[in-house]
């Protein structure tokens, strides 16, 4: 039996997240089809490497009803269908595998075998190990966890699936993005993080100039996301984003089990926190015990003659 992932266009392009799946696809060891929902989204998940077909969908951007149930219609032909553990997976794949009475397993975070897969509970305080049993499998994927497929290498063929009529009661009025700054904060290689420590939103903007200047991505607890600090696009945590950067730099975060779930998987994480009995500390690889502001003015100051010696 063939994978089909579900894919995600972003500024002008397969999402990385699509390009992460499609990796988490492929180590089942079946064929991965890709389902797309634009020509030129169809023409640039072909050159993928890997994808065995493209199916191009009719409808474009489709609501979660309605993509739905255009995967009830394909679902026979797949033993799993799988997206990013995003929006639009978590909306719409529980739908399709009630419509088609199969399960529905969220946030695997690795592929052991074509039916037996590994994701956390409990804020990753557990780890389950979870086989499937049912004819299709309706897959959401830790995209962190997994390393992108190639964007070129590919030539797939393209098939037009039949139009499907959108589910009307549910219409998209509009869509906004969230505020972010810098840097992609799901696929950057260096993440600045800061937390309540911080004491204000002018020193978490501080903090952003400083993971500009350094070429990383601006995250933040949800403790300082709640305090008005930081944007809900740069949360960290069980409720926000999940990242495994190169170097994970956590400035005044206490380390609740809900954050660390969202960034234990950093290759490094270097912790700044004035309490030497932090947890954050417990997950740590460079533990810094002492005042955040003058760790970040000296990182600030190393940054600026980095600059100026260019």
């Amino acid at each position: 039996m063939r994978s089909l992932v579900v894919g995600e266009w972003e500024d002008g392009a397969i999402s990385d997240a699509t390009l992460r799946v499609i990796r988490a696809a492929s180590e089942r060891g079946a064929p991965v089809d890709v389902l797309t929902f634009s020509s030129t989204m169809a023409d640039a998940a072909a050159c993928i490497e890997g994808i065995a077909r493209v199916l191009l969908a009719s409808d474009e951007a489709p609501n979660p009803e309605t993509l739905a149930a255009l995967l009830e219609r394909i679902a026979s032909d797949y033993s799993m269908i799988a997206a990013s553990h995003r929006t639009a997976g978590r909306s719409a794949l529980p739908r399709a595998a009630a419509l088609t009475g199969n399960a529905f397993l969220a946030d695997i975070t690795r592929v052991v075998t074509a039916q037996r897969f590994v994701r956390g509970l409990y804020a990753g305080s557990v780890v389950a190990t979870i086989e499937s049993t049912g004819a299709t499998l309706f897959a959401t994927i830790r995209t962190s966890s997994f390393a992108p497929a190639s964007r070129t290498g590919g030539a797939a063929s393209i098939v037009t699936l039949d139009t499907i009529a959108p589910f009307s009661a549910t219409v998209l009025i509009d869509r906004q993005a969230a505020a972010q700054n810098g840097r992609d904060l799901s696929s950057a290689r260096i993440v600045v993080a800061g937390g309540r420590g911080l004491a204000s939103k002018d020193n978490m903007d501080k903090l952003g100039a400083l993971a500009g200047n350094m070429g990383a991505a601006l995250g933040a607890s949800r403790a300082a996301v709640d305090a008005g600090y930081a944007p809900n696009a740069a949360q960290v945590g069980q409720t926000g984003k999940t990242v495994a950067p190169e170097i994970y730099l956590a400035f005044g975060i206490s380390g609740a089990i809900q954050h660390l779930a969202g960034m234990k998987d950093s290759q490094i994480i270097v912790a700044v926190n004035k309490d030497p009995d932090a947890p954050i500390f417990s997950v740590a690889d460079y533990g810094i015990v002492g005042d955040l502001f003058d760790v970040v003015g000296e990182l600030e100051a190393h940054a600026r003659s980095l600059g100026s010696a260019q």
